[in-house]
C-alpha cells in the first residue's frame, strides 16, 4: 500500500492551532436521512451520513467563540457551523452501533463519526482563510450578536446567537451587513446535564481537488450534554431562519423541517485569573 501524503501547511499558518479559550454551543436534530444523503453527495461525496435511532440522520448547528494568541497579539473569533454527522464511506464496517444518546456522550472511540461541514459562517477574515486553506472548510463571512452564560454577568445558562451577513472588504477587513441569517437559541437553565467525552472531534472537509480531509480537534475538558428528548424539552432549543433563500437558510430548512431538537451540548473554558473586588484602606493617621 502507498502511504497517503499529508496536506501542505501554507504560510503563514502553523499547526496545530492552539486555542486560548473556547466557548461552544451545539444543538442536534435527528432528521429524515433522504435530504441529508443528497446534500452530502453534493458537498462530500466520499462521506456517508451516520444512522442513529430508527435510521435517522443527525445534523447540528455549532456556535464557537474562541480566543487565540499570536506573535503580534491576540484575536477573538466567532463562527457557526452547519454540520452533518458522517463517516468515510470506506470505513462503514469499522463503526460501532450507537444510538444518538450514546454518540452524544462520546461512546464512539473510533472517532470516525465526525462533523461534515456544509456551511461555516465566521467573523474573522484570517480564520476564514485558514479554514479554507488548511481544512477545506466551506467558510464565508458573517457577524454575530450574542448573549451567553458568563461569570461576568447574571447567573443563568441561556444562549442566544444571531448570525448576520457580512463581506470581506478590499483591505481584508470584515464589512458588516444588515441582513440577519439565522438565530440559534438554547435555554438550558435548570436542565440536568452529563459530562460527554466527545473529543477529539473529527472535522471532515473536501478540498477543491475532491480529496477528503480529516482534522481532529482536541478539547481539554468534557462537554456538557443536555438530553432534550423528554416532554416539552425540545422547545428549549431551536433555530430561526431569517434568510430562507440563501444557501445556508435553504439547507437548514431542507434538512431540519419541523424536527424537534434532540440534544444540546456546551463547553466553556475555565477562567485562568480573576481580578478581585477592591477594598478601602484606612486613612493615614495624622502625624505630629
Amino acid at each position: 500500500m502507498t502511504a497517503i501524503p499529508l496536506p501542505p501547511v501554507p504560510e503563514p499558518f502553523r499547526l496545530p492551532f492552539h486555542y486560548g479559550a473556547l466557548h461552544q454551543l451545539g444543538v442536534d436534530w435527528l432528521v429524515d436521512p433522504g435530504p441529508v444523503h443528497d446534500l452530502l453527495a453534493k458537498h462530500h461525496p466520499d462521506l456517508s451520513a451516520a444512522a442513529f435511532d430508527d435510521g435517522r440522520a443527525l445534523v447540528s448547528l455549532n456556535y464557537q467563540l474562541y480566543f487565540a494568541q499570536y506573535p503580534f497579539g491576540g484575536g477573538v473569533t466567532q463562527e457557526i457551523e452547519f454540520n452533518v454527522i458522517a463517516h468515510p464511506s470506506a470505513d462503514r464496517n469499522r463503526l460501532p452501533e450507537l444510538g444518538y444518546a450514546q454518540y452524544a456522550q462520546g461512546w464512539d472511540q473510533t472517532k470516525l463519526l465526525g462533523i461534515a461541514r456544509v456551511h461555516v459562517v465566521c467573523d474573522n477574515p484570517f480564520a476564514i482563510r485558514a479554514g479554507r486553506e488548511l481544512y477545506a472548510e466551506p467558510k464565508f463571512p458573517g457577524w454575530f450578536e450574542v448573549a451567553l452564560p458568563s461569570l461576568n454577568g447574571p447567573a443563568g445558562d441561556t444562549w442566544t446567537v444571531r448570525c448576520n451577513a457580512a463581506a470581506i472588504g478590499p483591505d481584508d477587513t470584515l464589512a458588516r451587513g444588515a441582513t440577519p441569517l439565522l438565530d440559534l437559541t438554547a435555554a438550558l437553565d435548570g436542565l440536568p446535564s452529563v459530562p460527554a467525552n466527545l473529543a477529539p472531534v473529527t472535522g471532515y472537509g473536501t478540498d477543491p481537488a475532491g480529496r477528503l480531509l480529516a482534522g481532529p480537534m482536541n478539547v481539554y475538558q468534557p462537554y456538557r450534554w443536555h438530553d432534550l428528548a423528554g416532554p416539552g424539552l425540545a422547545a428549549r432549543a431551536g433555530v430561526t431562519v431569517h434568510a430562507p433563500d440563501g444557501d445556508l437558510g435553504r439547507d437548514v430548512h431542507a434538512l431540519l423541517g419541523d424536527a424537534p431538537a434532540a440534544g444540546a451540548w456546551t463547553c466553556q473554558s475555565a477562567p485562568v485569573a480573576a481580578h478581585n473586588r477592591p477594598y478601602y484602606l484606612p486613612a493615614r493617621p495624622p502625624t505630629g
